[in-house]
């Protein structure tokens, strides 16, 4: 099967920041599913792996990286329930294992969802990652309560990205949250307006203009963009007994103390956490993917896939990966096969 990776980690305009090579196409056992490739979509996680993967050496065989796929099920393992040969699926696969970057994957079955139906292969590409991190961030480690939250507010750090885009829409059409929402140029603060935001801030004023649109505090904090840079800001804004969720990172150690006097939750949310971990739960994302396909089938989320590359090349997933290094892409980035 054809797959494109890396032997080195070379900024992507170096002519072998990715490569095209052979290799064969596995054979499924237990849980996994042979799928198909029909489209993925690049996320920062992508570029950020590629850059570390292989710094100061040179790798045997080429790293396959990628965590967003739409297929076709070729083939099964013997220990698989859940799906057929010829179903469609999506999934954000598995951080330890071999990525979506060629044309056949081994994916577990119990981290993999149905395909929505009413969304072609680009528009679904789109959805797996970042709508599990979204899902998980609200619903898993903040705990939204349906029936209690509604008109609380949250703080949404970076809305026009990726996962920003699907957490504007899971917080005010499922959650029913009140959504700020920070983005800067007129291009990204209107699509966070078009995907559900109640409020958008500019990042770079932030305590000034959520004072001016009267919301001083906010109970609940999505950080997706900068946690050590954001720190201070956000145990100032947050309410007492809130809940701050990061995706991020932190090249230093936290204060947490800054927290203790509002007895303010912190939580980190990883998606792969389950299928690294091989968690008791671990089917809770086949489960979230077939709630979020649902949603998006009945209208009531909408796919963020914002640019579409037609074709399975190196030059496209250079471009992809260029387009998330500038972070400055709106939506999701997605190729076709």
């Amino acid at each position: 099967m054809k797959a494109i990776g890396f032997k080195e980690s070379l900024p992507i305009s170096e002519p072998n920041s990715f490569i095209e090579f052979e290799t064969e196409k596995p054979t499924p056992s237990g849980h996994d599913l042979l799928v198909k490739i029909a489209a993925i979509s690049v996320n920062p996680i992508d570029y950020k792996i590629r850059q570390k993967a292989a710094q100061d050496k040179v790798l045997d065989t080429p790293k396959i990286i990628g965590w967003d796929a739409v297929g076709t099920v070729e083939a099964v393992g013997d220990k698989t329930s859940r799906f057929k040969v010829g179903d469609e699926v999506f999934y954000a696969g598995d951080l330890t294992r071999s990525g979506s970057n060629a044309e056949y994957q081994l994916v577990d079955e119990r981290i993999v969802g149905n395909k929505p139906k009413s969304l072609n292969v680009a528009e679904a590409a789109a959805i797996p990652l970042t709508g599990l991190t979204a899902y998980e961030s609200l619903f898993d480690r903040i705990r939204v309560n349906l029936k209690t939250d509604q008109r609380k507010t949250i703080l949404i750090l970076a809305g026009a990205g990726g996962v920003g885009s699907i957490a504007i829409q899971l917080a005010k059409k499922i959650g029913n949250l009140t959504v700020i929402a920070t983005a800067s140029r007129p291009e990204s603060i209107q699509w966070c307006k078009d995907r559900g935001a109640d409020v958008v801030v500019n990042h770079y004023k932030l305590k000034e203009e959520l004072k001016k649109a009267g919301h001083q505090e906010v109970d609940y904090i999505l950080d997706c963009v900068d946690l050590e840079g954001y720190w201070d800001t956000m145990a100032e804004i947050i309410k007492p007994q809130g809940h701050i969720v990061s995706i991020t990172g932190s090249s230093k150690p936290l204060n947490l103390d800054v927290l203790k006097t509002k007895s303010v939750t912190f939580s980190w949310e990883l998606m792969y956490t389950r299928s690294m971990f091989t968690t008791d739960d671990i089917a809770r994302q086949h489960d979230i993917l077939n709630k979020l396909g649902d949603l998006l089938d009945a209208g009531t989320l909408h796919t963020t896939r914002n640019t579409t590359l037609e074709g399975f090349t190196v030059s496209n997933l250079k471009k992809a990966h260029e387009m998330q290094e500038s972070g400055k892409s709106i939506g999701k980035t997605v190729i076709r096969f």
